[in-house]
């Protein structure tokens, strides 16, 4: 006999609840209780293979500039198919896209292992891969974030889009963690595997789900020239358009962790893997404190926007000075929190500020400025830590957020928020710490989620030296590649 009430059983669970349900309550949805078991396991394989392909590309060629445009690789398509894929998740079914998603990306996981297994990958074909999962990604993220109101309802979606992001911040600590024992007990292939294997336990959720208890999304009305009204809006108003402007500079060249941590593990440390899967733990924990911390500052504000760009900027800094791979571990933890107050706060300040009708948009701009810039920056920061040194892209990172928060401090001092009521308040506040923990590591994953989110979800959230095909690792890592040649890392310090 089902355990779930009889109102969940016929559609549409959480409706009669204006409230909704929190926390652990939520789990009487059965259909969300199995998605939450399958992407834990998933997000997890996912950040077990973020880590070995960043360290595979380190392995092929030691170049950080290669690095940043295989990160570029995966980031693009995102952008490039993201509103189409979101306008075909509205006309075809989630549920079936979905499985689709799974067992292409599960393909490419089991594709990639197989090729680093038989010393049969160079940088050429990572490069199709990367954009290949990255086109994958492109069409699973819009439809995964509409399928969660499918799952429990309008009432229930607040509460089970938050322990989605609770479920994405622990597989960012566990996935590298493990990853990092697997990849010293077994090497780089196995986490790829690894990963596959995780895609045919969410498939099996999925064909467990009780599908006649779904609760079809409608597809949201649209009209032309929404995107350019949002920026014409966003344009117009300084205490929109200073923070945004912010976000751009600040995701471009402080958000890239997925390059500047392999390259920190590499060569300034002269760590492995596994190093690098420590590293990246450690910044997973710094998100998940900060999210805790920053959810008791109150109200975000301008002024409060500018303090917490400086102090990601100062955590940078320090970080950069860290003389072992052990006291960088720890620095990563202030890092990781000093993100997430700058992601928390900037977030916080657009929606206060936007007019609620147009909140949505605002949003989406915001995302986009954060993730949306690796194309460019990714390269750059790639380009620095493999001419002048890893320590320098943190450097980088971190004088940006300090100039950026001098040259707009006039601007934010003189900015200020609407009044809304004591629960929008509140309700924005956490929404802004959970969007900040998921923003935070869709920065650092080679698998964004939170791109594509279409501007009704988020308004319903409201209300060289390397070869190119074949392999031969060994060939590669005594072939000179420059200052990219691992031989270089002494001078790389």
């Amino acid at each position: 006999m089902s355990s779930e009430p009889a109102g969940d059983a016929q559609g549409g669970p959480g409706r009669d609840r204006p409230g909704g349900a929190r926390g652990l309550a939520l789990l009487r949805h059965r259909n969300l209780r199995l998605y939450l078991i399958g992407q834990t396991i998933s997000q997890s394989g996912t950040w077990m293979q973020t880590v070995a392909l960043g360290w595979l590309v380190i392995e092929l060629t030691g170049s950080g500039s290669l690095l940043g445009l295989v990160t570029a690789a995966q980031f693009l398509p995102v952008l490039v198919f993201g509103a189409f894929a979101g306008a075909l998740s509205d006309r075809l079914s989630r549920w079936h896209m979905l499985q689709t998603t799974q067992v292409l990306a599960g393909v490419l996981a089991a594709g990639l292992g197989a090729l680093v297994a038989t010393d049969a990958i160079g940088i050429g074909g990572l490069f199709v891969l990367a954009a290949a999962i990255g086109t994958v990604n492109a069409f699973d993220t819009p439809v995964r974030s509409s399928f969660t109101y499918e799952m429990v309802g309008d009432a229930d979606l607040t509460g089970a889009i938050g322990l989605t992001s609770s479920m994405n911040s622990m597989s960012r600590i566990v996935g590298p963690a493990i990853a990092a024992g697997l990849i010293a007990l077994f090497g780089l292939p196995v986490c790829f595997f690894v990963n596959a294997a995780s895609y045919l336990v969410c498939i099996a959720t999925f064909l467990m789900m009780r599908r006649d208890e779904l609760e079809p999304k409608p597809p949201a009305p649209s009209r032309k020239g929404q995107v350019r009204e949002g920026v014409r809006l966003v344009w117009a108003d300084p205490r929109l358009r200073t923070p945004l402007l912010m976000t751009v500079v600040v995701g471009a060249l402080a958000y890239e962790n997925q390059i500047s941590l392999p390259l920190f593990a590499e060569f300034t440390f002269d760590g492995d893997a596994g190093s690098y899967g420590l590293l990246s733990s450690a910044l997973g924990v710094g998100s998940v404190l900060g999210g805790l911390v920053v959810a008791r500052w109150g109200r975000g504000t301008h002024r409060r926007l500018g303090m917490a760009t400086v102090l990601l900027g100062t955590t940078m800094l320090v970080a950069s000075t860290m003389p072992t791979l052990a006291a960088m571990s720890v620095a990563l933890v202030t890092v990781g929190l000093g993100s997430v107050a700058f992601l928390t706060m900037t977030s916080s300040v657009l929606q206060l500020t936007a007019p609620p009708s147009a909140r949505g948009r605002v949003l989406a701009l915001y995302v986009t400025a954060i993730i949306g810039t690796t194309p460019v920056g990714g390269p750059i920061i790639g380009w620095i830590g493999e001419t002048i040194g890893p320590r320098a892209t943190y450097v980088t990172g971190g004088l940006a957020c300090l100039v950026v928060a001098a040259v707009a401090w006039r601007s934010l001092a003189h900015a200020h928020e609407e009044e809304v009521g004591p629960a929008e308040l509140a309700e924005i506040e956490e929404r802004a710490v959970r969007e900040a923990e998921d923003v935070d590591a869709d920065s650092a994953s080679a698998m964004p989620r939170s791109l594509s989110v279409g501007e009704a979800e988020l308004s319903r959230r409201r209300g060289t030296g390397a070869r190119w095909f074949t392999g031969g690792r060994g060939v590669l890592r005594s072939a000179p590649t420059g200052r990219g040649d691992v031989t270089g890392r002494r001078n790389r310090r």
